[in-house]
């Protein structure tokens, strides 16, 4: 579809702009359980993509995603993080076995089952060590709408490159909150053009390939064997138990993300010379810093924002970026700088300080007072 270079205003919420990204980027499918503040992407999703199946539950829901994947389809569902609990058994076989597909994950309050109407950003801790043996999935996180668009895209095509599930992860306002929009900011998304193993030699499904990937080819296949195996296994899918190929199958599995993480690194800077203090936020809640960063620099303040679009892996350039400033400021929706803590650890050094909160959004206010006491 062409790109609209006339202005377009309409009233409109992320949830809408997510799934028309993914459907015109390649996502074929969605598997859904309803769940609160996800269920405008169940509901768009089922008038916009080729095939909707309403699953009996979250488990069942990856189950079917698994299989839809193996089949060549890319799949696609939306949860928040009791859905997302019950999710993760199949979230780390879809890994082990290399199945494409994303998960769009909602933030909301929890424990448990929480507030399921009050929005929050406490699901990164749960992300970064979700697969057992603590490799990653890519985590990809929008700050704005066209984020939603642009990002959304991205999650499909990334599946299908690295052969793996992404996760999207955002929240209850940035999904559900309806606002003015010009949709002639969107940028054209090229249609993903998957390719399958077309050699004469029996297919190896985990052969490593380019950048550790190994090629795809459909169960569907009339011509070859596809062998998938969400157990420990060898280049062929065959059940090894720790055998030194197998072993190595599986380390492939946590330097492919690592050594493709170069070309899925998304992160805004607004850096302002002379800064010394930085302001790191991601999510809805960067809307507030942004908020907060033109405020303090009417004041004559110098400071700089990073803005972390690929949160999981974490990119190597924001540790760059950070190690460059004397202060550094983390703004998420949560009482325990559960970014902050994924990148340095428990015990954070001294030059970094928390903004956050609970049961409401942070704002650009309490942002503003830390960065300027």
């Amino acid at each position: 579809m062409q790109r609209m270079t006339d202005r377009k205003n309409v009233i409109i919420d992320g949830s809408r702009i997510v799934i028309e990204a993914m459907a015109r980027a390649g996502a074929d499918s969605f598997i859904g359980y309803p769940i609160t503040p996800a269920n405008l992407l169940y509901q768009y999703a089922a008038q916009r993509l080729p095939l909707m199946l309403p699953a009996p539950d979250e488990i069942t829901t990856l189950q079917w995603m698994s299989g839809l994947s193996a089949c060549g389809r890319i799949p696609v569902t939306a949860t928040s993080f009791p859905g997302f609990a019950l999710m993760i058994e199949s979230i780390n076989m879809a890994f082990m076995m290399e199945l494409p597909m994303v998960i769009i994950l909602v933030q909301r309050l929890g424990p448990a089952t929480g507030t399921a109407t009050c929005g929050a950003q406490g699901d990164i801790a749960l992300l970064k060590g979700m697969i057992s043996g603590g490799h990653q999935l890519p985590v990809l996180c929008p700050y704005d709408f066209n984020d939603c668009w642009n990002l959304s895209a991205r999650a499909v095509s990334l599946s299908a490159q690295l052969r793996t599930p992404v996760v999207f992860l955002t929240s209850k306002e940035e999904m559900m909150t309806r606002k003015s929009f010009d949709l002639s900011t969107l940028d054209d998304i090229e249609p993903l053009k998957r390719s399958y193993y077309s050699g004469d030699k029996p297919y190896t499904p985990y052969k490593p390939g380019e950048n550790l990937v190994p090629e795809f080819l459909p169960v569907t296949n009339d011509r070859w064997q596809v062998r998938l195996n969400a157990s420990t296994h060898n280049p062929e899918g065959i059940l090894q138990h720790s055998s030194k190929e197998a072993l190595a199958n599986t380390r492939r599995l946590e330097e492919k993300s690592l050594r493709n993480l170069p070309d899925y690194t998304i992160c805004d800077l607004n850096e302002q010379k002379g800064a010394e203090i930085l302001i790191v936020s991601y999510g809805v809640t960067a809307a507030a810093a942004r908020d907060a960063v033109a405020v303090i620099r009417e004041s004559g303040k110098k400071i700089s924002m990073l803005i972390p679009k690929t949160i999981l892996p974490v990119p190597d350039i924001c540790y760059k970026i950070i190690d460059s400033y004397k202060r550094v400021i983390f703004a998420e929706e949560n009482i325990n700088g559960q970014y902050a803590k994924v990148m340095f650890g428990e015990r954070l050094p001294g030059s970094i300080r928390i903004v956050g909160e609970i049961g409401t959004m942070v704002s650009k206010e309490q942002i503003r007072m830390e960065a300027t006491r």
